[in-house]
């Protein structure tokens, strides 16, 4: 083993990694958006607005998330609407992000008591008032965990946009593994890149969980 011809493409693992976090922190922002919206609609009262996202929620949920890429990347240009890679990876895992971030909010409200929300609305509260101040709080601690693991996962699956030549972290080591032939070497400091950013985002979550939706002590 040597990982010294390693050492002149630290510049493009830098930039990789950095084009790996971007692509996350895109996707999983997105997709937290599209979670919430996903979530109020499920539980809304409009019947073919629910079977749309029950819909979209199967139907990513279910197929290859590299698929999705693919169908971005390379379908949606014979519709007229071509996308470089690093969009068209952020686009796919937004969705595929947002199809499991809407069950996870949508438990999250569910696990709400209905008290609550009466209570809210018998001080007068509208309904933005009530969903804003007394289901939304709630439910964003309960789904916490379950959002911030699927987090770390989104992270991981970003490699598969090395499969549209996003220059992220993966791509990089294909491109220095086919310069040095250091296949265990590349692989193995890639592995330790990806095991040190999914144990840092673990513990920075672990610090807000703690800071943002501590429970009150009980007396």
């Amino acid at each position: 083993m040597n990982f010294l011809p390693l050492w002149r493409y630290q510049n493009q693992l830098i930039d990789g990694a950095i084009v790996t976090l971007e692509l996350t922190v895109i996707a999983a922002l997105a997709g937290l958006l599209i979670g919430v919206a996903g979530a109020v609609a499920l539980n809304g009262r409009i019947t073919p607005l629910r079977w749309l996202v029950r819909g979209y929620i199967e139907l990513f949920r279910n197929t290859p998330s590299l698929i999705q890429i693919f169908i971005v990347f390379f379908v949606l240009p014979t519709f007229g609407l071509k996308l470089p890679a690093f969009e068209a990876a952020a686009v796919a895992l937004s969705l595929y992000f947002g199809a499991y971030s809407v069950e996870i909010i949508r438990a999250g409200l569910d696990s709400v008591p209905k008290n609550q929300i009466e209570a809210g609305q018998c001080l007068g509260l509208s309904g933005w008032q009530v969903f804003r101040h007394i289901l939304l709080p709630p439910a964003l601690r309960n789904a916490y965990p379950a959002v911030t693991s699927q987090f770390v996962l989104l992270l991981l699956g970003t490699s598969l946009a090395s499969q549209v030549a996003a220059d992220e972290l993966f791509h990089v080591a294909g491109f220095i593994e086919s310069r040095t032939y250091r296949s265990f070497e590349v692989y193995a400091v890639i592995c330790a890149v990806y095991f040190a950013m999914a144990m840092s985002f673990k513990a920075l979550f672990a610090i807000i969980g703690l800071a943002a939706f501590r429970w009150p002590r009980r007396r």
